[in-house]
């Protein structure tokens, strides 16, 4: 294995192929691999071992943020910054404070999404070292792949591996 190596590609016929060749590699031991095809596979998430994403704590931690301080704000500005009493209304008038409240948590919710899928996804990522190969040009159309990273630990069986549970067109791919 050189040290630039980002991994190893293989080719599948056919999405059952696909899914059948993730199971036996996550079974075999394999943790750092994916599957590419044109279009979701049902029961690939499973089979390659990916876990249930954490996107919605991310997004109700930034849906509370925005919503604490939505009616933080607006408490500390009409009880103690700016005691106006306005038409004989009490200083602490939360039924007030709700258009603002709920208007902030959705900003903020908003934006925790967005960074956080771009921090979840390892975003930007300006190039990618599988756009290389040029079998790998049709998983768009027609393709259906898995790649297994050099940093997997059984990495140096991969292509074997790889051949005994279906995979054709294997090439090393470098960084």
């Amino acid at each position: 294995m050189s040290e630039n190596c980002f991994g190893i590609l293989a080719e599948f016929k056919s999405p059952h192929d696909l899914l059948s060749a993730a199971e036996k590699l996550r079974g075999k031991g394999y943790k750092n691999f994916d599957a590419y095809s044109p279009f979701p596979i049902h029961g690939m998430d499973e089979a390659t071992g990916i876990k249930p994403s954490i996107l919605g704590w991310i997004v109700l931690v930034g849906g509370a943020l925005g919503l604490s301080a939505g009616f933080g704000l607006q408490t500390w500005v009409s009880t103690s910054a700016y005691k106006i009493i306005v038409s004989g209304k009490p200083l602490f008038s939360y039924q007030a404070f709700v258009p603002v409240t709920f208007e902030l948590m959705v900003l903020f919710a908003a934006f925790f999404t967005v960074f956080g899928m771009f921090a979840l996804n390892k975003l930007p990522m300006h190039y990618h070292p599988l756009l290389k190969s040029k079998n790998f040009e049709s998983v768009t159309s027609h393709g259906y792949f898995i790649a297994i990273e050099s940093s997997d630990p059984q990495f140096n069986s991969a292509e074997n591996v790889l051949i005994e549970v279906g995979g054709s067109n294997i090439e090393k791919i470098e960084e």
